[in-house]
């Protein structure tokens, strides 16, 4: 069951909309700990005892750091830190890395160690990160320890971020977890932040992924330049228009519940250098790595040398968590390499260029890193990159290729500008500040009213519905 399913649109959110909002103020992180383990349970009914057993550890780990610091006890405080660290990772690592690990060994050594087989449970990597950050931030003190288990439970739990993020770190919502007040202009707006990110999901996201998906399986060694890059376009806007529609759709049922997440998108596509990119994109991760890793290995502040390490150590992490594959060490050590040479050489250059130009330089480099992070078959990646240069002599373009585009191009422009600031300054530019008219207010009902009901149209006739985050 995820957000794009007709089961949780008709059957899932109106019942716990309901419940939530009939019962009493005080059982209302209950009611959003019960449905959300029921979601939770109802794609992984085994899995839901892990992330309860993470629950449930961290919560008692936290109120052991902030008993004995209060106690004068630093020493004692770290352990608890390091016990909850090595547990959580060693839960994460054995159930995303395990298999990776054995192929590894058995590529290099041919030891034939049978491989584990064992199911990812879905969104660990997210909530993994979850329960750290705030065990981590209880320890240094940058948060108040939470001794409620419903309330604790809820945060690590809540439905509306638990499987495809934003990572939500306790400390930006702890006020909320207590005090939050639910109100209609929230959760009105809450309402069409999700329809936004449904339409993301359903119309663009899922039709354009259609076009990689044909010109994936088409033999690489007879496309045309054209038709590569067409795949890897299409794959581009997917994969933005796909998490950045459910980070969409997270944080507008999180306002309907009266919580208010942080931004997890920033328009990436329009970046004008890679550093810029990585600062939109995936805000959540990002921040997680620059305060819990990069920061603690010295950060910016020590010698060039361990800054060129810490960025590499981040950058290999970011790679990892993303997936057990070598495609996915090979694209977090890619944007260490690329944002390295950023810092130490092409800043200065870069300023100087055009806007247009810097950001063409940043699209065709995070273009080429999607196909890195989307080919786990890194011989196959290879040549699909051997292909969008003509290294097969197809030539640029042919008659597939037109055809392609002539099916594609409304979409494709609808997908740029969607990726860019203009329809939020189209709109800003009508309304010039003032309050919508009776009128404009109609017109903007009935948008987000043919968003939903076009995007249900869509999921009633669909074969097609990938979760391409579902893995992580």
């Amino acid at each position: 069951m995820v957000f794009s399913s007709l089961l949780f649109l008709f059957r899932f959110l109106p019942a716990v909309l309901i419940l939530y909002y009939i019962a009493p103020r005080k059982l209302r992180n209950v009611i959003l700990l019960l449905f959300s383990l029921f979601f939770y349970a109802w794609g992984e009914p085994k899995y839901v005892f892990l992330m309860l057993f993470t629950i449930t550890m961290d919560f008692f780990i936290g109120k052991g750091i902030d008993k004995a610091k209060k106690e004068g006890n630093q020493k004692k405080a770290k352990r608890f830190l390091m016990t909850s660290i090595l547990v959580d990772l060693s839960i994460l690592g054995f159930f995303k890395y395990a298999d990776f690990l054995i192929g590894t060994v058995n590529t290099l050594t041919g030891a034939g160690i049978p491989l584990l087989g064992i199911p990812l449970p879905i969104g660990i990597s997210f909530f993994t990160f979850q329960t750290m950050s705030y065990t981590i931030d209880v320890y240094k003190g940058s948060t108040e320890v939470q001794k409620n288990w419903i309330k604790y439970g809820t945060y690590v739990s809540m439905f509306p971020q638990l499987i495809a993020g934003p990572i939500v770190q306790y400390k930006t919502i702890a006020e909320q977890m207590e005090h939050r007040k639910e109100n209609t202009s929230d959760f009105s707006e809450g309402i069409h932040r999700f329809m936004i990110g449904l339409g993301k999901k359903v119309l663009i996201a899922n039709n354009i992924g259609a076009l990689w998906d044909a010109i994936a399986v088409l033999p690489v060694d007879g496309l045309a330049a054209g038709t590569a890059w067409l795949g890897a376009l299409a794959y581009t806007f997917q994969i933005y228009f796909d998490f950045s529609g459910y980070s969409d759709m997270a944080i507008g049922l999180g306002k309907m519940f009266g919580f208010h997440f942080l931004e997890n998108f920033n328009y990436p596509y329009i970046s004008k250098s890679i550093t810029e990119f990585w600062r939109r994109w995936h805000i959540s991760l990002s921040s997680w790595f620059k305060e819990y890793v990069y920061i603690p290995l010295g950060g910016n502040r020590c010698k060039i040398a361990k800054q060129i390490r810490n960025i590499l150590v981040v950058w290999m992490l970011t790679g990892i968590w993303h997936g057990a594959n070598w495609n996915y060490v090979l694209w977090g050590c890619y944007y260490g390499a690329l944002l390295l040479i950023e810092k130490l050489v092409m800043k200065k250059v870069l300023n100087r260029l055009p806007g247009i130009i810097q950001r063409i330089y940043t699209m065709f480099f995070v273009v080429i890193g999607w196909i890195i992070f989307k080919c786990e078959d890194m011989a196959y990646g290879i040549s699909y990159l051997k292909a969008m240069f003509g290294g097969f002599r197809q030539g640029l373009w042919n008659n597939e290729t037109l055809y392609l585009l002539g099916n594609y191009a409304v979409l494709f422009v609808l997908a740029i500008l969607g990726s860019t600031m203009l329809p939020k300054k189209a709109a800003g530019v009508v309304l010039g500040g003032r309050k919508r008219t009776w009128a404009e207010n109609v017109i903007y009902i009935a948008f987000y009213a043919v968003i939903f009901f076009v995007s249900v149209a869509y999921l009633v006739d669909a074969t097609y519905n990938p979760f391409l985050y579902f893995r992580f």
